[in-house]
């Protein structure tokens, strides 16, 4: 199991706290330790599990929209984006669970044209004002012919959000891009012009499902 880079430190300081907790135990009551060592190792395999970092192989359709992360659809909507289009666009939001891989991907290939990231509050992550309120990190990706946002959006239980690019990098679709700990979502904001090729309650794959097809034909249009 590949584990992932963000994970490093809270595995090393699991793995410290429940060997001194388990020792102190044994000195105490050897019947207590026996009870509290199937615990202690089930916590830390939970901790190895949501650290995991599998291999994924992207196969990126020309005009395609990836899903940035493992999760359930749990929206799709036309909103009005006014942190940077101001305008109207189809809005696809994947929860994750504390089970799903949490490394994030780019959506999209392109250059990163915007990036931003905002303190805020911890509401469970499918909260309607979640996207306004809470901690979360906004990124624009120009594919050259249609540009993709996609929000990283901590929540109740995620306390941090871990943004990997900066304006005017070149990025590839499926890239990672960041990590977010412990259950969060991920919002795709795509031109009213796409079609959506998944449905409310459907599970996705980080930089293997699609979300969506860009409609190239009218994106060249309107270069």
């Amino acid at each position: 199991m590949r584990i992932h880079r963000e994970g490093t430190t809270t595995l090393l300081t699991a793995a410290i706290v429940l060997l001194a907790a388990n020792g102190l135990m044994a000195l105490l009551s050897p019947t207590l330790v026996l009870a509290a060592l199937p615990v202690s190792m089930v916590l830390f395999f939970l901790l190895l599990n949501f650290f995991r970092n599998p291999l994924r192989k992207v196969a990126a359709p020309d005009g395609s929209v990836l899903s940035p992360c493992d999760g359930k659809v749990v929206q799709i909507v036309t909103v009005r984006e006014d942190e940077f289009f101001r305008d109207h666009r189809i809005l696809i939001s994947v929860f994750m669970s504390p089970l799903d891989v949490h490394v994030n991907r780019c959506p999209a290939a392109g250059r990163v044209v915007f990036c931003r990231y905002h303190p805020g509050r911890y509401l469970v992550a499918w909260h309607p004002k979640s996207s306004l309120l809470n901690e979360r990190t906004t990124v624009v990706i120009d594919t050259g012919k249609q540009q993709v946002l996609f929000r990283q959006i901590a929540g109740v239980l995620a306390r941090r959000v871990v943004c990997y690019l900066k304006e005017g990098d070149d990025v590839a679709a499926g890239q990672e891009m960041g990590f977010i700990k412990f259950g969060s979502r991920l919002d795709v904001y795509l031109p009213v012009t796409s079609r959506v090729r998944v449905a409310t309650g459907q599970r996705v794959r980080g930089g293997e499902s699609v979300l969506a097809m860009l409609d190239q034909e009218i994106a060249a249009t309107l270069a």
